[in-house]
């Protein structure tokens, strides 16, 4: 019964297929109820950059959205209003707009005042952030500051509290799928342990449920600790049993083995405080050849490696 209003929709984060999709349904569903929608571009980094000027030129930080619009974009994946991981809560000062510079001085400067004075600035009733657990973090900030708020998870890991299922979650296994089974024939024909790192930074859902479906014998999450030794074991086992010679083993990128912790390509932090992970698959299939390898009694011979994928064959 209330009068309609102006709703505001963003995209934080990685891509996936389901981002235009959304966008149109929200869009439709809110234009035919009498709703004027605004898109914001590039995530969060739209509500800092806007200019409060009616004569300024923001087409860069949010547009108009319509059914036309959104019907255009409705039919590709990813997302036409764009992304970005930017953290108002954290801005660094060289990336500060233009127009805030000279009044954030610090290294590390909060824009959560601007956001907000953007939002009343642009007239918006409701925001709808649609993203994963960094872009939604912030969207419970704009609860908590009075904003009326509809997130909408999306995120590969499927890792948002509170939900069962989020946007991208299923071509992540879809792809993963694939992709395992395409490398099967690589394994197969080597009569490798092919070792297999896939996305999951504290869930690993999308290790699990690949292996489930039947695109590798083991995985390993970030949820549990893993026995390096106990894995190997379990490895040379599936691939004992297995006419064609090999198995393999999906690893999340947050999986840490017993004694070790989660693996990072350098320390340098995105806006969010989260250093870039990478590199577990790899560590685990050096461990793997430097454990079945001893230089007095080798147990193993016939090592080859390629890549994160390591062939062991068994000595009589």
């Amino acid at each position: 019964m209330n009068k309609p209003g102006v709703i505001g929709i963003l995209t934080g984060g990685g891509d996936v297929p389901g981002l235009n999709p959304a966008i149109r349904a929200v869009t439709i569903r809110a234009t035919r109820e009498g709703y004027k929608v605004i898109g914001i571009r590039r995530g969060w980094a739209g509500l800092i950059d806007v200019v409060r000027d009616p004569n300024a030129d923001n087409s860069n930080n949010f547009q108009i959205l319509t059914e036309e619009a959104v019907n255009k974009a409705g039919r590709t994946g990813g997302t036409f209003l764009h992304t970005s991981r930017t953290n108002p809560a954290k801005v660094r000062r060289d990336r500060l707009p233009p127009a805030l510079q000279e009044q954030y001085t610090n290294d590390i400067n909060d824009l959560t005042s601007e956001v907000l004075k953007n939002i009343d600035f642009l007239g918006l009733d409701y925001l709808i952030p649609i993203g994963g657990d960094d872009t939604l973090s912030y969207a419970v900030r704009m609860y908590q500051e009075g904003i009326k708020v509809v997130g909408i998870p999306k995120t590969m890991d499927n890792d948002v509290p509170g939900t069962d299922y989020c946007i991208g979650f299923s071509t992540c296994i879809t792809r993963t799928i694939e992709l395992s089974n395409s490398l099967r024939t690589v394994a197969g024909s080597h009569e490798r342990l092919m070792v297999l790192e896939v996305f999951g930074r504290y869930a690993g859902f999308t290790a699990m449920l690949p292996a489930m479906a039947g695109a590798a014998n083991r995985c390993v999450i970030p949820e549990f600790k893993f026995n390096i030794e106990r894995l190997v074991e379990l490895l040379m086992y599936d691939r004992s049993h297995n006419p064609s010679r090999y198995s393999v083993v999906l690893v999340s990128e947050g999986a840490m083995y017993e004694g070790g912790e989660m693996v990072f390509e350098d320390r340098s932090t995105d806006a969010f405080g989260h250093m870039k992970l990478g590199g577990v698959g790899d560590l685990i299939s050096a461990r793997i050849k430097d454990m079945t390898i001893p230089a007095e009694k080798p147990r193993w011979r016939n090592i080859t490696t390629l890549g994160t994928f390591a062939v062991l064959e068994k000595r009589s």
